[in-house]
């Protein structure tokens, strides 16, 4: 017995060893050896901004309304702490400056005090989201309905505060924030696109929105709706350049399920994008793009396909 957990541990130290020294190629990602940002404190941030700008649907504890702006409080310094903690994290994984990790500190606080400063309009525009739903889905039979089942209310909350924090500046942790949402409701939008007022996804499973989409006030977009680039631009390199690529969305205009609109194109305002259409040419306001009529043609065992 003895030889058997010498011989364990000596394979368990084994692997600890090889496991402990950087494999090809990670050197790069792997050489700032200092704290990264917290996932776990992404989460934390979304749970303390769906309790500040919905209170009473998402606290853990039932808060009466004479101590509500006591409760609202309590989570506003939290979420400073956390952000500033976070961001200055960001910031010091994206330049490796551990040596100006008080420089990062500040930068953090000044980004941090600014979103604070922007919270009542990242409530108002959220508001808008939920009446935009109300107005457009008849299954839904009040606003408490939305807040609480509707996954692109989660989708939104992740999008509109990531996107704050992108125009800001502020690196990874964008990113992080709307890949959580991702996960979550399968809903994928880039923090760096631009999204207006009353938007409103109908189930919203698969939908795709990139980073440099325009969205007007007033869209409605169903599931599995691709809003995507249809090339990418190659430097001298062959890297792929970060230029505009994504369509821009007029306002009041409606795409439904599963239709691909590729390219910087625009649609133009009050618009309506049928189903499974694929879109590469940009349409003139009032348009109606519908998918053509199914080919009724017939094949034997594939042939023809």
């Amino acid at each position: 017995m003895p030889t058997q957990i010498s011989g364990i541990t000596h394979t368990l130290q084994q692997t600890i060893d090889v496991l402990s020294q950087p494999v090809d190629g990670s050197a790069a990602m792997l050489d700032c050896d200092f704290r990264l940002p917290s996932v776990d404190a992404m989460k934390s941030i979304i749970s303390l901004i769906r309790e500040i700008v919905f209170p009473g649907y998402f606290d853990s504890t039932y808060v009466d309304h004479r101590m509500q702006h006591y409760a609202i409080g309590v989570s506003v310094d939290r979420l400073f702490t956390v952000l500033v903690n976070q961001i200055s994290r960001g910031f010091i994984t994206e330049e490796c400056i551990e040596h100006e990790s008080a420089q990062a500190e500040k930068r953090a606080q000044e980004i941090a005090l600014n979103f604070i400063r922007r919270l009542p309009e990242l409530r108002r525009v959220l508001y808008t989201d939920v009446q935009a739903i109300f107005h457009n889905d008849p299954a839904v039979s009040n606003s408490s309905e939305i807040i609480f089942c509707y996954p692109v209310v989660q989708a939104m909350i992740h999008y509109r505060v990531a996107h704050e924090l992108f125009t800001m500046g502020v690196p990874v942790i964008p990113r992080i924030l709307t890949e959580l949402a991702h996960s979550l409701t399968g809903i994928d939008i880039h923090p760096g696109a631009t999204i207006g007022e009353y938007f409103s996804i109908d189930h919203g499973t698969g939908v795709v929105i990139g980073e440099t989409c325009i969205i007007g006030n007033h869209v409605t977009l169903y599931q599995g709706v691709t809003l995507g680039a249809k090339s990418f631009t190659l430097d001298d390199d062959g890297h792929p350049l970060n230029l505009p690529r994504h369509p821009i969305i007029e306002d009041h205009v409606t795409i439904y399920s599963n239709a691909s609109v590729l390219g910087r194109i625009t649609v133009g305002h009050h618009s309506v994008i049928g189903g499974n259409v694929w879109l590469t040419e940009s349409v003139r306001p009032h348009s109606r793009i519908l998918q053509r009529k199914a080919s009724s043609t017939l094949y034997t065992d594939g042939a023809g396909i």
